[in-house]
């Protein structure tokens, strides 16, 4: 039976994650401010806005498009399927909001004079990042691999039992570009591997698809 997935989104069109469910072998249904559902067997958090930079204690310096209510919504969420370990895979705002959630913080505006390529205007931009030893993306890309950007902002500080996986560096600034949690089967990528598969594969990246098929196989184990 395919494995059925609660995608969280900010209201707009979410085809692509859900294409690269079903090419993954799996099922998906589309929702904003989603109520926690224990029938669901896994959660996948969408990119989207900024977080509301008051729940990791700051002042607003340079978030922008916020959504309180979507904010709550997906930290209900997280509570709700980590709670009872089930698999969550978190994507740019996704992998924003699980850092939140531990009580990590955010950077709001990583800036183009500290990386040019991860402004939203521009749209997907290209680049190289390099997995840590013994990661995930380690065993599924190699050390160094290409992937697509999209966001203005980064994890900050860590949050709780979350290291990070990946990373982008040109020798003077760093960027996460993913994180594993040491106990919660917890998948966290700043790129869009949602528009790296099926029909929206691309010659000049990775195949995005290995971690929707990693991803589901999660939720077949513990379902």
């Amino acid at each position: 039976m395919k494995p059925k997935i609660l995608i969280s989104t900010g209201g707009g069109n979410a085809g692509n994650y859900l294409n690269a469910l079903r090419a993954a072998g799996g099922d998906g249904e589309a929702r904003y401010l989603p109520d926690p559902d224990p029938s669901y067997d896994g959660l996948l958090l969408a990119g989207g806005e900024d977080m509301d930079p008051a729940l990791f204690g700051r002042e607003n310096r340079g978030s922008r498009g916020i959504d309180r209510a979507r904010d709550e919504a997906e930290l209900a969420l997280l509570d709700a399927f980590c709670g009872a370990e089930k698999p969550v895979f978190a994507i740019c705002r996704g992998h924003q909001v699980v850092n939140v959630w531990l009580g990590g913080g955010l950077v709001q505006d990583l800036g183009p004079a500290v990386v040019p390529f991860h402004q939203r205007e521009t749209g997907d931009r290209v680049h190289a990042i390099q997995a840590e030893k013994g990661s995930l993306l380690r065993r599924l890309y190699g050390p160094v691999f290409p992937v697509n950007s999209s966001h203005h902002q980064g994890l900050g500080r860590l949050g709780r039992g979350l290291r990070a996986s990946a990373w982008w560096s040109d020798g003077t600034a760093e960027v996460i570009e993913a994180a594993e949690h040491e106990s919660l089967p917890l998948l966290c990528v700043q790129f869009h591997p949602e528009r790296m598969t099926g029909a929206l594969a691309r010659p000049d990246t990775v195949d995005g698809g290995a971690l929707f098929r990693v991803f589901l196989e999660l939720c077949k184990q513990r379902n």
